[in-house]
């Protein structure tokens, strides 16, 4: 099977492309996790990496997470891992730009907040539609506070609506608005980012995201007890799932 993801280096070796290789979804299942993972990992020590940019192929940055993986039997591994990459990139010693086009939902918009700076196309919408399945959005409850007003990341996290990138620029949770966001944040790392010391960009992230390196750790830890001891032994969260796989509406009981 080919890999989901594609990654190479440019600018010399200072620039870290990931792409997201399953069109249309990009589904950010296990193996997009793993994969993901991954290429941080084998590229993390690279002395002379000043950025990534992560894009996607196709239409659609990513539909989100695979619902599959969220059924009761499959959860805790998901999640588990699923947060390690959330980790992973927010204590990446370089800067992460994302590039979006299309949809960048679920579990697709966690991993976008987790770099620096989200780079859109005007048609680009953003939403964290779990709780339309009876289920809450782990990663997402941690990092959406952090990045727009808490009024606005509760309304996304309640109301599993998406929004549009003017809406999206406009409370903070894109950097740039462009018809060609990968050119945009290719263009923002050359003017930027290449002419800096990498050593002196690792400190300054470990600096800048010292308080939220220890609070994404914490707090990922806390939501993802939540999630699995509390949430998934609701009725509601099972029939939510399960109406979703069926394509049927689903019953509420509230319990």
């Amino acid at each position: 099977m080919t890999s989901p993801l594609k990654d190479w280096l440019e600018a010399d070796g200072a620039l870290l492309r990931l792409r997201l290789a399953r069109p249309k979804t990009n589904i950010v299942d296990a193996e997009m996790i793993a994969a993901l993972h991954g290429a941080l990992v084998a590229h993390g020590a690279n002395q002379r990496l000043r950025g990534v940019l992560l894009d996607a192929e196709g239409p659609h940055f990513s539909f989100g997470a695979s619902v599959e993986e969220h059924l009761p039997q499959r959860c805790a591994r998901m999640l588990g891992s699923l947060h390690e990459l959330i980790v992973a990139m927010v204590e990446f010693p370089a800067p992460i730009l994302v590039a979006v086009r299309g949809q960048c939902l679920g579990g697709g918009l966690e991993v976008a907040l987790a770099g620096q700076w989200i780079f859109a196309a005007p048609d680009a919408l953003f939403g964290q539609p779990e709780m339309k399945l009876g289920v809450f959005a782990p990663a997402a409850s941690v990092l959406l506070p952090l990045r727009v007003n808490l009024a606005v990341a509760e309304d996304l996290l309640y109301s599993g609506r998406s929004i549009g990138a003017p809406a999206a620029l406009a409370c903070g949770l894109v950097h740039t608005v462009a018809e060609d966001p990968e050119a945009a944040a290719h263009g923002w790392f050359h003017e930027h980012l290449l002419g800096k010391s990498a050593a002196a960009l690792a400190c300054a992230l470990a600096a800048a995201r010292g308080a939220l390196r220890r609070d994404v750790r914490q707090r990922l830890a806390e939501v993802e007890r939540l999630y699995l001891d509390r949430l998934m032994a609701t009725r509601d969260a099972n029939e939510g799932l399960v109406a979703f796989l069926a394509k049927r509406k689903p019953s509420w009981e509230h319990r």
